[in-house]
């Protein structure tokens, strides 16, 4: 089995230009792990690599569906399978880059035997969910599945949503069928690196890249999907900033308190990210900026 890389890691990190540099050095094209880059539309605010920045590296997994769409870890796994499929098949080396944990460990680890949440469950969750009966939901999880409880977020509605709805169709703790899956090998093998900055500078690094988004027109972007009808869904969606930025096109916010809220989001799930890939086997953390010598080095010892 192909060891793939993998630049993963908090965001704001430098993950893009990284996987960029050494899909130059070692034959690659990136395969992208992220929530927020595959909905079409969503480029500034998502941080997507202009056309100049990857100057004909490929990036496969973004502007993959409508931000309407519903898009889940298993729509993710077979998309990123095909496209590293693809890219053996043409002799190139797949370099896995993002920031989206789930999706990762999803691909790596495949995903467990759980049922898909039938329609009418997955309607009702999201009635409550929407009308702000989230708090009351995970106390439901907690009798009915506290090991899935314990380590959900009460805020936390995607996996809410999805434990609770396991429970509802199939009768059974998602945690039963997640313990069933824990036996199973990994279905890829990746060598993860991450960059790691002080808190300081990440937080410098998140103002600039919310002030850089801001000034490279994200308002304007906003404006241009709630014209085309997608303001509900960049509501819903976790994209750092978009619901912010509604909420100045609908008078709810000016924009200085739309940009305060996203980089204290941003620090947020920052921090989050940090955490969850700490605990990925494996994983290479280089201090930023990182040397690209001393990265391709590590990586090609564990590709050979």
């Amino acid at each position: 089995m192909q060891t793939l890389p993998a630049i993963v890691g908090p965001t704001a990190s430098g993950k893009t230009g990284l996987a960029i540099a050494l899909c130059r050095r070692l034959g690659g094209e990136i395969v992208g792990c992220d929530a927020s880059q595959i909905y079409r539309g969503l480029d500034i605010g998502t941080g997507k690599a202009r056309a100049d920045e990857l100057a004909g590296v490929a990036h496969h997994l973004v502007d993959v569906v409508a931000p309407a769409a519903r898009f889940d870890a298993a729509a993710y796994v077979a998309a990123a399978d095909a496209a590293i499929a693809d890219i053996r098949a043409r002799g190139r080396l797949p370099i896995i880059c993002g920031g989206t944990g789930l999706y990762l460990r999803a691909l790596v680890r495949g995903l467990c035997a759980a049922p898909p949440i039938a329609p009418p469950v997955r309607a009702e969750l999201y009635r409550r969910i929407e009308a702000g009966e989230l708090p009351a939901l995970h106390a439901e999880l907690t009798r009915v599945d506290p090991v899935a409880a314990a380590r959900i977020a009460p805020a936390d509605r995607q996996r809410i949503e999805r434990a609770l709805g396991v429970f509802r169709t199939s009768g059974r703790p998602l945690s039963a069928w997640q313990a069933e899956h824990a036996a199973t090998p990994d279905r890829l093998v990746v060598r993860p690196v991450a960059i790691r900055w002080t808190r300081d500078d990440t937080w410098r690094r998140i103002e600039r890249r919310v002030d850089g988004m801001l000034a490279a027109g994200w308002l304007d972007e906003v404006r241009g999907l709630v014209d085309a009808g997608h303001g509900p869904a960049l509501r819903r969606l976790k994209a750092l900033g978009y619901r912010h930025l509604v909420d100045v096109l609908d008078g709810r916010l000016d924009i200085a308190e739309a940009r305060e809220r996203t980089v204290i989001e941003t620090r947020r799930y920052a921090r989050r990210q940090r955490t969850w890939f700490k605990k990925t086997p494996g994983l290479r953390w280089f201090d930023g900026p990182p040397d690209v010598d001393a990265v391709e080095a590590w990586l090609r010892a564990g590709l050979a």
